[in-house]
């Protein structure tokens, strides 16, 4: 029995509630669709904020505009007066004034677990946030997140280091990750484009764990990052223990994009196949 097979036997005793917090993809591959589908795919239930919306495809954004704090305060209410909220996942925020109005409501209904995937840089190398909201999601967002996942120009914005491209200096932005404010991380090293391996890091207690797999060659990596960090979500929702739920995770979204390989959706970076299973 594999141990998406054993997730599986889980999720048909407890299907836990999970919040996405983040912006909505008109082409259906990242943001707020790849969170639902990657978290009702792992046997959740998903529930959605949407703090900016996108004109986008799969060959990019050509439009972006973002949700007013009144909505985005009146949607996350909504949503904690009502359902039981078991895990939360963060995506994009965009700016200062939107990391506060989260972190604000966060803090006051605590939720049991929470994920943060800090939406800094784009596919190509773009900062999506100004300084001082990368301050901001420093400070008043970290802090409250069980686990942060970023990609290695994120990692590398967020302590202020140069953007590794061999492994020794993936390796040197550990000490910095360790001394941020936050429970845990979980470096996504895709960026590396190593030509066979694809090696995530979870730092956690002063530890590092390699979580290290096959790497598939493809185009479709449309929305990998936002899929992972809402399957990893879905499993702490579900009580698997950090490091279980970290490979859980990296087992569901490195079979998502070998199914969705092949996939022929856009003209673009397609992407992956959330619901491989059925």
């Amino acid at each position: 029995m594999t141990s998406h097979d054993r997730s599986s036997n889980t999720h048909s005793r407890h299907k836990p509630i999970v919040l996405t917090i983040a912006g909505s993809d008109s082409g259906g591959g990242a943001g707020i669709q790849a969170d639902i589908k990657a978290i009702s795919a792992t046997g959740g239930y998903a529930c959605s904020v949407i703090t900016a919306l996108t004109a986008q495809n799969t060959r990019g954004v050509s439009a972006v505009h973002p949700v007013p704090q009144e909505m985005i305060r009146a949607q996350l209410e909504a949503v904690f007066g009502d359902l039981q909220v078991t895990a939360v996942k963060v995506g994009m925020l965009g700016d200062s004034a939107t990391i506060g109005t989260v972190a604000e409501v966060l803090r006051r209904y605590r939720p049991a677990h929470l994920v943060v995937d800090p939406v800094m840089v784009s596919a190509n190398g773009d900062m999506l946030l100004a300084e001082d909201a990368v301050n901001s999601l420093r400070q008043e967002l970290l802090p409250l997140a069980d686990v942060i996942t970023p990609n290695l120009p994120e990692a590398a914005a967020l302590i202020g280091a140069r953007l590794p491209a061999t492994l020794s200096g993936v390796e040197s932005l550990f000490e910095g990750l360790g001394n941020l404010d936050c429970a845990a991380v979980l470096l996504k090293g895709g960026f590396l484009q190593q030509e066979s391996r694809s090696p995530d890091w979870l730092l956690s207690g002063g530890e590092v764990r390699c979580f290290d797999t096959p790497r598939v060659i493809t185009a479709n990596t449309h929305g990998t990052g936002c899929t992972l960090s809402a399957a990893l979500a879905c499993y702490l929702g579900q009580g698997l223990a950090l490091e279980m739920a970290v490979s859980t995770a990296k087992h569901y979204i490195d079979k998502a994009i070998l199914a969705g390989s092949n996939l022929r959706i856009g003209q673009g970076r397609g992407p992956v196949e959330h619901f491989f299973a059925r």
